[in-house]
């Protein structure tokens, strides 16, 4: 079908679909449907237009309808309950891998999106300032903005969401006996990942596979008191990749199979990493995380700016900070008055091109070997990759920042990460062009060298756009239309052109409340 035509086509089945909605008050249960049509020119959609979605838009050409349904926790209340379900259903254009078949032929592998998925589907509790979340939820907590930024480090909004239990804070909570000079946040979850069959679809039937593994997250943080005008916070974060079936293949052929049960001490194992040495505990788990800063000034107006930096972490040498200047180096300016015509800029500086540097050497781990070299050099962080697990993605997209290209752009079914040591630089800006009319534009550069393991012979750059714009309609609450252009220039993603429309209705179900 014309791409134009279809895209008309989006519109006006959208737009049918939302007349019909009735429109409701803004309390009680919350609905949303949406229609989703976009068109471009690559094997993927641009990047920026793909990237911080939770997974749901990856393919050049699609036509998404989504349905969801939430209830928030009422704050006002010490105990409070929250749930949401949300599936997407449609038809997507495929992506040409390549992968062994099982005579060892080098053949085309061509993969699309399912036709129907479940995104989320939770259940959640509070009591006080506290919470416990089970499900499959789309998590935004940041310190950087979810809207502008390039991603949190560790854990963002890029993949979808994995299938967990979390407990923790609802937010930053006054500590006792500090008179709210002092506050604490902190969050731990243990998971599961769900994409095996995603992984084992796209993967190259060469080297190694692991799927089934357990997840885990936990942070922590320290805040001064938010409503001084100057406040400072510093806190940590990290997550684990853990247990699961490792399968090894050779050309098509599959010579090993190595699984890790779960058993009960493996909890205490996830939130308490083993400092051994020994082959077995290096195959039991995949540690990373990131150290995280941020100060804010709010001015007399209202308005506020603020500098993060998260610098990360694969190993020691990392934790040390013996990784330079590695990180993600942000400054943020927000509005405090609506419907300004700027909203709120962030611009960032992205660099992790040292990671403790090229190679890593213990002496305790070569010993078994018969070697005499003493020196002990911490290096080869090889960000968001390891020796037993696959790259730090979930169906195929960083769980993290979206600095680096995520193992679903490698059409030769590689599942690690093969362009990690980047610098470049990322600019957000939002704003309000006039009541009801908002606009949103990402761009960015960067440069790619591979990584440690494997440099790149040519080193790989980028240009990214995107410009977006939502109407609210003000006659019919509830009813948006949001238009986006993108383009990626360069041979990191090659060049992608792409458009998006989007109709949305939403409203409140309301149950015996006025």
């Amino acid at each position: 079908m014309n791409k134009f035509l279809l895209l008309v086509s989006v519109v006006l089945m959208g737009g049918v679909a939302a007349a019909a909605s009735p429109i409701s008050d803004r309390e009680g249960i919350n609905y949303e449907v949406s229609l989703t049509g976009n068109a471009g020119s690559g094997d993927f959609a641009p990047h920026y237009m793909m990237n911080n979605r939770h997974g749901i838009l990856t393919q050049s050409d699609n036509v998404l309808f989504r349905g969801k349904l939430w209830k928030k926790f009422d704050l006002s209340r010490r105990f409070s309950y929250s749930f949401g379900a949300d599936f997407l259903t449609g038809a997507s254009s495929q992506t040409t891998y390549h992968r062994y078949d099982d005579a060892g032929n080098w053949v085309d592998n061509r993969q699309r999106p399912a036709a129907i998925w479940l995104q989320q589907l939770y259940a959640e509790i509070k009591f006080m300032g506290a919470f416990l979340s089970v499900g499959l939820k789309e998590e935004e907590w940041s310190l950087l903005n979810s809207e502008l930024s390039s991603g949190d480090y560790l854990v963002s909004g890029n993949a979808r969401p994995i299938p967990q239990a979390r407990i923790g804070f609802l937010g930053f909570q006054n500590i006792p006996f500090t008179r709210g000079w002092l506050q604490i946040y902190g969050v731990i979850a243990f998971g599961k990942f769900t994409d095996g069959k995603w992984l084992e679809n796209h993967f190259n039937r060469n080297e190694r596979i692991t799927t089934g593994a357990l997840y885990h997250y936990k942070c922590l943080y320290l805040r001064t008191k938010e409503a001084k005008p100057f406040s400072f916070a510093i806190g940590l974060q990290t997550a684990m990749q853990y247990k699961g079936t490792e399968q090894y293949y050779t050309n098509g052929v599959l010579t090993n199979t190595i699984e890790q049960p779960f058993c009960a001490k493996d909890i205490w194992k996830m939130l308490i990493p083993s400092l051994g040495y020994s082959r077995q505990e290096y195959y039991e788990g995949n540690s990373l995380g990131c150290w995280d800063i941020v100060l804010r000034y709010r001015f007399r107006n209202g308005d506020e700016i603020q500098g993060v930096y998260e610098s990360p972490w694969e190993d020691g040498s990392g934790i040390a900070k013996l990784n330079g200047f590695d990180g993600i180096w942000g400054l943020e300016y927000k509005c405090a008055k609506e419907n300004s015509p700027l909203q709120g800029v962030v611009v960032e500086y992205l660099d992790f091109t040292n990671q403790s540097g090229p190679i890593h050497w213990d002496p305790y781990l070569s010993s078994c070997s018969g070697t005499t070299l003493t020196t002990h050099t911490s290096g080869g962080d090889d960000y968001y990759n390891n020796w037993h697990y696959n790259g730090w993605a979930n169906y195929g997209l960083s769980i993290g920042t979206l600095a680096f290209p995520s193992p679903l752009y490698n059409l030769n079914g590689d599942m690690s990460y093969k362009n990690t040591r980047i610098r470049g630089f990322h600019v957000g800006v939002m704003g309000t062009i006039i009541k009801n009319l908002n606009y949103k534009v990402l761009g960015g550069y960067k440069k790619g060298w591979g990584t440690y393991g494997g440099p790149l012979i040519d080193s790989q750059e980028n240009t990214s756009l995107l410009v977006d714009v939502t109407w609210r309609i003000p006659k019919l609450a509830g009813l948006s239309v949001k238009g986006e252009f993108a383009f990626d220039s360069g041979t990191m993603y090659g060049t992608n052109v792409g458009g998006l429309l989007t109709i949305s209705y939403s409203g409140t179900i309301n149950i015996g409340k006025k």
